[in-house]
């Protein structure tokens, strides 16, 4: 069973069309940042990804749609009890961020500076999408303190150590 949870927003373009989440470029820094493979990121047994809605909501000007409401309303309470083992939950994007307890309207940047307040059972990060670099940039911190430990977390909880 899964120890970990990816509760990101919701699919993209390209992972609604391949039926893949994370199928794309944000996935694979996603699972750089976590230190896994591919084929360990898509086994069930070890991640559980688990979005805020399971369709690509559209797109806009300044990007994708937000998850629908009603999609997480009506089934996530339901499926997040059937992952009992879960024991990190990684937290991408505001919707996410305010289903799992940092509330309505918390800034992701406040979210993910805030990281050891909830570590190590939760962490919230920044969309891995190759759009965020100037983010990346403007904090140096998170790829010098913050992704050092969750990839020492995963490990671990991964070869049962």
């Amino acid at each position: 069973m899964a120890r970990i949870l990816i509760a990101g927003q919701a699919p993209g373009r390209r992972a609604h069309l391949s039926g893949l989440p994370f199928d794309d470029a944000s996935g694979d820094r996603l699972r750089q940042w976590l230190g896994v493979t591919r084929e360990c990121f898509y086994d069930d047994k070890f991640i559980a990804i688990v979005p805020m809605g399971f369709c690509y909501p559209g797109s806009s000007s300044t990007g994708d749609l937000p998850p629908r409401p009603e999609c997480a309303a009506t089934w996530r309470a339901a499926l997040l009890e059937r992952l009992p083992n879960i024991e990190l939950t990684v937290v991408l994007g505001q919707y996410a961020l305010a289903w799992h307890g940092w509330g309505n309207g918390v800034r992701v940047t406040d979210a993910v500076r805030d990281w050891q307040n909830h570590w190590p059972h939760r962490i919230a990060l920044p969309h891995p999408s190759p759009r965020n670099q100037r983010w990346f940039k403007a904090n140096p911190y998170f790829e010098l303190e913050v992704l050092p430990r969750l990839r020492e977390r995963v490990a671990t909880m991964l070869t049962g150590r």
